[in-house]
């Protein structure tokens, strides 16, 4: 119940300070396989970022609720065509997957794998928040592990879907440990879920809690929704006894947190259509042993936890473009060309570069993303075509599979404002407008309240009167590209290198701006 306009003014007068319980989920973004950690009184989150570059983000947090990132494990991940794309291949939806976070004896580790390199990569770092990370990486790529220090010295990687192997590592996390433990410890982990097996469990993150071993997974039973599975164990090796721990809202997939006055929650997360998939935390009790979830079996959305002050604001950010390095939230799609971005050679600008002929956006590599939010979220900012040559296309992009964009495109001696869908992967053009001017503001507005998943298309010739330009664009989440929309701001040749674009700035907004 809330307390009444009244009387919450007469506490405030009296010196009373008021705050708003946080609320699900916690974070409106894509901020998926969440792995966390707390030491003293820090919190520390990793999650995957795929085919971005740089990756495996690393965001810190004093309370669970208010989160900022603080770096990434690597600038690239691996150079190769994929990754750098090139020679007609790509990293789309591969990159790196789920990472596994830990602290042990002063270190801070992250881990994850890769499809695209083939290889287990193994960060390490004494200062998470400022510190250089060292990377081991080998072969084969360990899927969805969960690496683990026993008590014993050991240590472990936990992974595989459906059955669950467990692989002894190298003292110094190397590598896999010649001679060491290596075999599976629950076979056929979906089949606590029942008899309908869809999707059999995966996600694997493991913890010891007074004495015993707890697996978390997730699987999603055809016709019903993604569900929290929890296995424990007297020995890592097993046997082990699991059960249905959380079965609402397709809210899943996750691990264990402890705060410092001795409660206990579950980070998990949930599909959320074209924005991502979004975090959650649900609260946990202890009974006979087991970790129980949820209020009534129900993930509640007020929480017991200070007021959500920062929302995505730690992991998202505008951009004047006046520092000699960009902001943290910004990340490349795919490792970028980095002879062929300045900030620079137009100070206060961004200055993309084409680099080669390519096909069209998904194809060209450096452009710039961030995330885009919830429940709406506007990205606005100012494109210089001076530089852009013959077929050249530069712009804002709302950035999936199913892309959208709004931008300048050169042909020949004359400029025209496009806006451009991929409903199938492939552009194609929804609208011209001529265009005879130097710069020109773009915007695109997302609106993800109740999975609407509609983003709109502007522009304006002197950053008051907005025109929009092309349809209402449907955004879809796809598995091709596995990560929800976000902003970018591109440049592509279709004709000849050497064209460039520069962005005066780049400016966020939860609510409908006024530049």
């Amino acid at each position: 119940m809330r307390i009444s306009a009244f009387l919450s003014a007469s506490l405030v007068a009296a010196g009373f300070v008021l705050a708003e319980p946080a609320c699900n989920p916690i974070l409106y973004a894509d901020v998926p396989d969440l792995s966390m950690i707390r030491v003293g009184g820090s919190y520390y989150m990793s999650s995957t970022t795929m085919h971005m570059s740089r990756g495996l983000p690393i965001m810190k947090s004093e309370d669970l609720v208010n989160w900022r990132l603080t770096g990434y494990a690597y600038q690239t991940l691996a150079d190769n065509d994929a990754l750098n794309l090139q020679n007609g291949r790509n990293a789309y939806g591969r990159g790196s997957w789920a990472s596994s976070l830990r602290f042990h004896k002063g270190t801070y580790y992250v881990s994850t794998f890769s499809a695209s390199s083939g290889r287990t990569h193994v960060y390490s770092t004494k200062d998470i928040e400022k510190g250089q990370w060292k990377e081991n990486s080998f072969s084969p790529a360990l899927h969805d592990h969960s690496m683990f220090f026993d008590d014993d010295g050991k240590v472990y990687m936990l992974h595989g879907s459906g059955d669950l192997t467990l692989t002894e590592l190298a003292d110094d996390v190397s590598g896999i440990k010649t001679g060491g433990f290596n075999g599976v410890v629950i076979h056929d982990a979906t089949a606590v879920a029942g008899p309908n097996k869809g999707l059999p469990a995966e996600g694997s993150q493991l913890f010891k809690v007074n004495g015993k071993y707890y697996v978390f997974n997730i699987t999603w039973p055809k016709g019903g929704m993604r569900t929290v599975l929890i296995h424990r164990a007297d020995k890592i090796t097993g046997p082990y006894e699991g059960r249905i721990a959380l079965q609402d809202q397709g809210v899943a997939q996750g691990g264990l947190i402890d705060t410092p006055d001795g409660k206990w929650w579950a980070y998990l997360f949930q599909d959320h259509g074209a924005v991502g998939r979004i975090p959650y935390l649900v609260p946990v009790k202890w009974e006979d042993g087991w970790p129980v979830l949820g209020v009534n079996g129900k993930v509640p959305e007020a929480l017991d936890l200070p007021d959500a002050k920062l929302g995505v604001s730690g992991i998202v950010a505008s951009d004047e473009f006046n520092d000699r390095k960009l902001p943290l939230a910004w990340q490349w799609n795919h490792n970028p060309d980095n002879a062929l971005w300045s900030l620079t050679k137009r100070p206060g600008a961004l200055r993309l570069t084409a680099g080669a002929v390519v096909s069209d956006l998904l194809t060209a590599r450096n452009t710039l993303t961030q995330r885009t939010f919830g429940p709406e979220s506007w990205a606005t900012t100012v494109l210089d075509t001076s530089l852009m040559q013959d077929g050249d296309c530069a712009g804002l992009v709302a950035l999936q599979k199913n892309y959208g964009f709004v931008g300048v495109k050169v042909t020949g001696d004359e400029k025209t404002l496009v806006m451009t869908g991929a409903g199938n992967g492939i552009g194609a053009e929804e609208e011209s407008v001529p265009f005879s001017g130097k710069a020109v503001h773009l915007r695109v507005h997302c609106d993800f309240r109740d999975k609407t998943d509609m983003a709109d298309f502007q522009y304006s010739l002197d950053g008051i009167k907005w025109n929009k330009i092309g349809k209402t664009w449907k955004m879809n989440y796809t598995l091709p590209h596995f990560m929800g929309y976000r902003f970018g701001l591109f440049n592509f040749a279709t004709r000849s290198a050497g064209g460039s674009a520069d962005f005066d700035w780049f400016r966020l907004s939860e609510k409908v701006p006024h530049d």
